[in-house]
């Protein structure tokens, strides 16, 4: 397990922006060593080559952290991950300037097309690599452990529900003393997709009242924008009355207050590893062959109700050897069981066995 001490200190240098992060290489031109539950790279040699991958801000903690196990079996090679959102992690694997894009959402079908053409002789895969709860995070003096419906949250976020002593606020917390301080919400300034995740929430657990626009960028009126995740989490620490959303570690790490959602079952959950993958249990695969993309079950009446897997998007077959290689042999170790198991003590949650197989198979047939 990890102190709060060094999860601060990882989250730092995920924010940081591009991270510099050593992996797997030996001399020779090879694949990686052999990996299942082992934490070694995968079948054959290391790759000796520098490797680029960009994207999601949510799941920056879980490759610095993987990559640390990884350079325990290996050394000389390097990856640097960019933990520029997911949006523009997607469009830089689809132009060709990474190896391999990290998204909080399955590729639209929109994007399948330029990603399968990037990928040349294969396709474009969505492979889940991790699960975290998206964590409602709030700047409220006095008002902890505070709890919001679906209908509460949608209305706030839509602009109907103005100050924290709003009557619907207080049904949800009859024994909280609120203040009448105006809410200021805040949301992602760039194209997200723990954006897409919380939009999706909303419209599936409050249709009547969230009518905008679905995606990875925001499209309702009002608030603030921020950029990623480190962005949203800085601006809720500095202003009174702010309440946004983020992925769970930079909650932790912020030291943020966290509000206890209303799940399909009536109970109000706090975001945790554990609650989240009670959450994700009702998650099916809607993807084809090794294409993975899940559907998420938002009214869920077990755990906590807002997750997102993050993807790694791969191609499954075309790109250049080497790093065809590096990828395959370094997604071996993330989807490996010691690779999930670092994941608890980062604020997310590991796969499930009956998903996490899957990932294996798909990962096992990249070249």
């Amino acid at each position: 397990m990890i102190n709060s001490t060094r999860l601060a200190a990882l989250g730092g240098v995920a924010l940081a922006g591009a991270l510099a992060l050593t992996a797997c290489g030996t001399d020779n031109n090879g694949g990686g060593g052999s990996g299942s539950g082992g934490g070694t790279a995968a079948s054959g040699d290391c790759v000796k080559t520098a490797v680029n991958a960009a994207g999601s801000t949510a799941q920056a903690n879980a490759i610095s952290e993987w990559t640390k196990g990884y350079q325990q079996n290996c050394a000389g090679a390097n990856l640097n991950y960019n933990a520029n959102g997911s949006g523009a992690g997607i469009q830089a694997f689809t132009q060709g300037q990474v190896a391999f894009a990290g998204s909080d959402s399955a590729l639209r079908p929109e994007e399948h097309g330029p990603a399968d053409q990037r990928c040349k002789d294969g396709k474009a895969l969505d492979l889940p690599m991790v699960i975290g709860p998206i964590a409602v995070v709030y700047n409220l003096k006095g008002v902890d452990g505070l709890q919001l419906s679906p209908t509460t949250l949608a209305s706030i976020f839509a602009g109907k529900i103005k100050t924290w002593d709003d009557a619907a606020i207080k049904k949800d917390n009859p024994q909280a003393k609120l203040p009448s301080t105006p809410i200021k919400t805040v949301h992602r300034a760039d194209d997200s997709g723990t954006t897409d995740n919380f939009t999706k929430f909303l419209t599936d657990t409050a249709p009547d009242i969230w009518k905008f626009p679905g995606g990875k960028k925001w499209t309702a009126p009002g608030g603030q924008g921020a950029t990623k995740s480190d962005g949203v989490s800085t601006v809720v620490k500095q202003t009174d009355g702010a309440i946004s959303y983020t992925e769970m570690s930079y909650a932790t790490n912020g030291k943020l207050q966290t509000a206890k959602i209303g799940n399909g079952g009536g109970q109000f959950v706090e975001p945790s590893p554990e609650t989240a993958s009670q959450g994700a249990a009702g998650a099916q695969i809607v993807g084809t062959g090794n294409d993975l993309s899940l559907k998420v079950d938002y009214k869920t009446k077990q755990g906590y109700p807002i997750i997102l897997f993050t993807y790694e998007i791969a191609c499954e077959k075309g790109l250049p050897d080497q790093q065809a290689k590096f990828v395959k042999s370094y997604l071996t170790y993330t989807s490996s069981q010691q690779g999930q198991s670092v994941l608890s003590g980062l604020g997310y949650a590991p796969l499930p066995d009956s998903i996490l197989t899957k990932v294996q198979a798909a990962v096992k047939g990249l070249s």
